[in-house]
């Protein structure tokens, strides 16, 4: 077939025979000079020579000890971390003691955390306003979950007293969660008004209509990777005070307008007295 003299392109029984036969010493399959190249089966690579065969599997070896201390170290990592979080918990109770002496706090803070304000519309703040105390509790082996709580005065709102949301591992190993079911009083339910206007901290929110913070309560599609928990428990409740103290963006700005504003007043009037010095002397030359 298009004078290919390559013994290989015979027949396919005979490509078979010698598919199955072992290698003749490295032999090819190599057209004559000139000839144009030919579809010859590509060999397999050769096989490995025998002193990097050894190197897989010892490389193999190591990486099964190295595996093994990692598991070793989470375990070790895990009972340092329940050692510590019982040794913080008198701490985070004398904080919390603490945090209920300062009105607005904790709606302060959400309102400063730039996540967490994106949630919020003007009806939220306000609700938030009652808010007194939020508590995290992570289970005993860490490993299995962690609880929200949210403490709640008197208000207009709902009759809950506390608001909780859990996260744990369910009977089959995976994600799950459940939540306090919120008693709203009549007209009050936040969570059917999508119209809510979002409040200064929000406007960086793209949606126009944000669904509201309340609704967290009722989401229970991803709790393996649920935003504002993890918000709340990592970023937030180890410190939260870093974001109570975080300066209003509006108040600085309008700070910073009225610099401007006197250093122009100032410009000016410099210019002013500038001018009537030049009055002054030409009139001098004059005389």
């Amino acid at each position: 077939r298009s004078g290919c003299r390559c013994f290989l392109r015979c027949t396919p029984a005979l490509l078979l025979g010698l598919a199955a036969r072992p290698s003749l010493g490295g032999a090819r399959c190599t057209p004559p000079p000139g000839t144009p190249p030919s579809p010859c089966i590509p060999r397999p690579p050769a096989p490995l020579e025998k002193e990097q065969q050894e190197a897989i599997e010892h490389i193999d070896e190591v990486q099964n000890e190295i595996d093994r201390l990692n598991e070793q170290a989470s375990e070790e990592i895990l009972k340092v971390e329940q050692k510590y979080n019982k040794l913080r918990q008198p701490f985070f109770q004398k904080r919390s003691d603490l945090i209920a002496k300062i009105p607005n706090f904790w709606v302060t803070t959400f309102v400063n955390h730039p996540q967490v304000s994106a949630l919020l519309g003007e009806e939220d703040e306000e609700a938030l306003h009652y808010l007194t105390r939020v508590e995290v509790t992570e289970f005993e082996d860490i490993k299995s979950g962690y609880r929200i709580d949210f403490y709640f005065d008197e208000n207009p709102y709902f009759e809950n007293k506390i608001l909780s949301k859990e996260f744990h591992l369910n009977e089959s190993g995976d994600p799950s969660s459940k939540s306090t079911e919120i008693k709203w009083k009549a007209g009050k339910d936040l969570t059917k008004r999508a119209g809510q206007t979002p409040n200064k901290a929000g406007k960086k929110r793209q949606h126009e209509e944000p669904e509201s913070f309340f609704t967290w309560f009722t989401d229970h599609s991803d709790a393996g990777a649920d935003e504002l928990g993890e918000v709340v428990k990592d970023d937030i409740w180890p410190n939260p005070l870093q974001y109570y103290l975080v300066p209003d963006m509006d108040d600085e700005e309008g700070e910073g307008e009225e610099d401007e504003e006197e250093g122009l007043e100032d410009i000016d009037e410099e210019g002013d007295e500038d001018e009537g010095e030049e009055d002054d002397d030409e009139e001098g030359e004059v005389w």
